[in-house]
């Protein structure tokens, strides 16, 4: 019978359960009941297993994480699994482990910079979830007053409730309706010190001879149109005040062909010039605009393949992407680039993916 190299927790990481010679065949009898193997979880190797409470929209519950402590504690690995686990493990195996050039590293903290944002009113769209909410819970407690936009009210309701003594007011709308941009200009009054366009979308990684006229159009009324007008209706403030700082939510489908579908890639592409003309046009008026172009993020933006030769391609060029990290790490660069911190930066289109634009 396999027995597991140490003892396995919730605190262990992925990495080192799918490495195990009992906690690997568990998770993958698990993942496999889902319909998935362990491939699913190399973005985050390195994250604690528990970690999955968070961040898997409830696939994982805290009773399915105890259930696997225990199982691996009892030593017994899926009978289907023991020939392979107690023997050769083969190419796969190796596959999923970790590089030998790579090293563990401690999580990342957050650490807040108080009053880094006081007496700044800073409007977040996409607020209620993922890169945008953890964007405008940063503001909000380093002392930022924050227009929260989302689509959903129930999310902005929870994200209210949770910041219920900072400086949070609620605006639910559509970005890409008239209405719903005037209702967050007003929200905001006189004085608009800071934008940051994160609500997008994802389109279904088809290419161009197979998209339809739905997804791209979809796709661009959200991520190009949106982003668009809400850049336009805060321009004049910032402009009355001469100073503001807007950052635009690209992404590597910006800085590649191999990360999306076209509709996608080509919106985010649109972003990268929307943020690069208004850079060279505003900057002698005092308003900083700039972009972050996430890497792999663990948000609830859920990527789809309505195409075969799209998620072959796009799978491809995935090989080599680093590991997902969690929100609050691209909402770290984001608040660089909005605050007085980046004074000197104008136009840049800030890679913020681990490294996966060099590899």
């Amino acid at each position: 019978m396999a027995k597991n190299t140490g003892q396995l927790t919730g605190d262990s990481s992925i990495g080192t359960w799918l490495d195990d010679p009992v906690g690997g065949p568990i998770m993958a009898e698990l993942l496999a009941q889902g319909g998935q193997d362990s491939g699913v979880l190399r973005p985050v190797r390195r994250l604690a297993l528990k970690r999955l409470i968070k961040l898997s929209n409830g696939m994982f519950t805290a009773a399915m994480i105890d259930d696997l402590v225990a199982k691996a504690a009892s030593g017994e690995a899926p009978a289907a699994s023991a020939t392979a686990t107690e023997g050769d493990a083969g190419e796969d195996a190796e596959s999923d482990s970790e590089s030998p050039d790579e090293i563990e590293r401690p999580d990342w903290v957050e650490l807040v910079t108080a009053g880094r944002f006081t007496g700044k009113t800073v409007i977040v769209t996409g607020a209620g979830s993922g890169i945008g909410r953890a964007t405008a819970s940063r503001v909000a407690r380093e002392g930022g007053r924050v227009i929260a936009v989302d689509i959903s009210q129930e999310r902005l309701d929870e994200f209210s409730t949770e910041h219920k003594n900072l400086d949070v007011t609620a605006v639910a709308g559509d970005i890409t309706d008239d209405a719903a941009i005037a209702s967050i200009v007003a929200a905001a009054g006189s004085t608009i010190d800071a934008l940051a366009n994160v609500a997008g979308i994802m389109d279904d990684m088809t290419p161009v001879h197979e998209v339809s006229d739905a997804v791209w159009n979809r796709v661009f009324r959200i991520n190009v149109e949106g982003t668009m007008k809400l850049m336009r209706a805060v321009v004049p403030s910032m402009l009355e005040h001469r100073n503001g700082s807007i950052v635009n939510i690209a992404s590597e489908a910006a800085l590649r062909g191999s990360a999306a579908g076209v509709a996608y890639t080509a919106s985010k592409h649109a972003v990268v010039g929307l943020t690069k003309s208004s850079a060279f046009m505003y900057g002698p008026s005092g308003i900083r605009v700039n972009a972050v172009a996430p890497g792999p993020t663990i948000t609830n933006i859920q990527a789809t393949f309505a195409s075969k030769l799209g998620a072959d391609r796009v799978e491809t060029g995935m090989a080599v992407m680093t590991d997902a990290v969690e929100a609050e790490a691209l909402a770290a660069s984001i608040t660089f680039l909005l605050s007085d911190d980046a004074v000197n930066l104008n136009g840049v289109i800030l890679p913020s993916d681990g490294g996966w634009s060099v590899a």
